[in-house]
């Protein structure tokens, strides 16, 4: 089959060509840019564009599918030709759709969660050598690829995002899947620039329930009171399956989870994980693996990138990073690190980074999501608002939303990476918290600070 890509270089875009190009296709694509590690990955298979840009020309009736990335523009002159042709176009979840449509389709919804249970399930299907296709949105220890596909897997599990498929689709990705087994983990409002009401966000997970096929399943979380009234009143013919955070203990700083042979040692920590962990353990039995077998792999699960991702420790003290930016994340994650280390003081810093964290109507959302940490901190750039288009942000503004006295705000990167260095880490544990960098922190210089 050849295969073009519109905007190839984004994370989940060059995984998917890479996967095709893997499985014998003919793949070609196009970007305006493209940054690493997209760029040495695409180039080590053949695939980097030879310039970047748009090029019409590209656009011809020999292609049999174009696959049109989130950050092309309606009026990408690639696109508009594809269409002038007649080309079958497709978006990122369609087209994986196409490709899975005779395998079952295992898919892991929510606002929060989804990355770190998809992992942890293909985790432990790795981990026993069983096979599966995948899609997820994190690079995995012991996986070359974020996206698998092959012929002969009867599984394939997908990471199921509710943001946008296309600039000419706009339907939530997870609405394409069609789930023959699902999962929901939670629901907490985000993508206010696409979703701009509570009501108009929930609405997508309940289209998500009904979108499963007739004799279907979904686990889903009952602890959350959102996803349990949508699953319970969805009329979908499927199974429902609830679930909860499991029993755990937290002893000099080791998480133990109990189960029916004792208490067993795991890597990752902090009650949301608990809870995910459940939901992969019900997934997983699904696929055929039963109990034994789960808490034996789980056991060696260290987590997904960037998800509570250790990054320096020493004697006395630790520092994590972690890619919660959304005020449910902020807070799960903030009260994780203070219930592992909670004779130590948490020093939890956060980046508002995205649009929905830096829209002055939305921060209110951010009230309480920092109290478990002793010293709370929160950094952004103005910057960042003027490229957004959003309205000014205050120091004022902040501090009322987290509703914290001693909240410390920094909007230089210099003042801010001061205050962290500067910082004595003896008996402490240090958070960061973003899907940005501080305006440019070098998180490798943290290590010094720690040790």
């Amino acid at each position: 089959m050849n295969v073009h890509f519109i905007a190839i270089g984004g994370a989940a875009m060059h995984n998917l060509a890479l996967a095709l190009h893997n499985k014998g296709y003919q793949v070609t694509g196009s970007d305006d840019t493209i940054f690493e590690p997209s760029k040495s990955r695409l180039d080590a298979k053949g695939l980097l564009p030879e310039a970047f840009g748009w090029y019409p020309e590209k656009i011809t009736t020999d292609l049999e599918a174009v696959v049109l990335g989130m950050h092309a523009k309606a009026d990408n002159p690639e696109l508009m030709k594809a269409q002038e042709l007649g080309l079958k176009i497709y978006s990122y979840p369609e087209f994986l759709y196409e490709q899975s449509k005779y395998k079952t389709r295992v898919v892991i919804g929510g606002s929060h969660g989804k990355t770190t249970i998809t992992s942890m399930i293909l985790h432990v299907m790795h981990y026993h050598d069983r096979d599966v296709d995948y899609m997820v949105g994190a690079q995995l220890e012991g996986f070359d690829v974020m996206v698998k596909l092959t012929e002969e897997n009867d599984f394939i599990v997908l990471e199921g995002d509710e943001y946008l498929s296309s600039p000419i689709d706009r339907r939530p990705k997870f609405h394409l899947y069609k789930p023959n087994i699902a999962l929901l983990s939670g629901i907490a409002w985000d993508h206010i620039n696409v979703f701009p009401t509570y009501d108009n966000y929930i609405e997508q997970f309940n289209i998500f329930v009904d979108s499963i096929v007739n004799g279907g399943s979904i686990s889903y979380n009952e602890e959350d009171p959102e996803v349990k009234r949508v699953v319970e009143a969805s009329t979908n013919t499927i199974r429902k399956l609830a679930y909860q955070t499991p029993e755990y203990t937290v002893e000099n700083g080791q998480t133990l989870l109990e189960t029916t042979e004792g208490h067993l040692p795991i890597e990752v920590f902090g009650k949301h994980n608990l809870n995910n962990l459940a939901g992969a353990k019900w997934i997983c039995q699904h696929m055929g693996i039963d109990e034994d077998d789960f808490y034996e792999a789980i056991s060696t699960f260290k987590g997904a990138s960037k998800r509570l991702e250790k990054i320096a420790e020493s004697k006395n003290s630790v520092a994590y990073k972690d890619f919660a930016h959304s005020p449910s994340k902020v807070e799960a994650t903030t009260r994780a690190v203070k219930e592992q280390y909670e004779n130590r003081t948490l020093v939890a810093c956060l980046e508002l980074h995205t649009y929905s964290s830096l829209n002055a109507e939305f921060l209110k959302e951010y009230k309480g999501a920092l109290n478990a940490a002793d010293v709370a901190v929160v950094f952004y750039s103005p910057h960042a608002v003027e490229i957004k288009k959003l309205e000014k942000v205050t120091h004022e503004q902040i501090a009322n939303a987290f509703q914290r006295e001693d909240l410390i705000i920094y909007t230089n990167p210099d003042d801010f990476k001061d205050f962290l260095f500067s910082q004595d880490f003896d008996n402490k544990a240090l958070l960061l918290m973003s899907s940005g960098n501080y305006g440019g922190l070098d998180f490798d210089a943290v290590e010094g600070v720690i040790n």
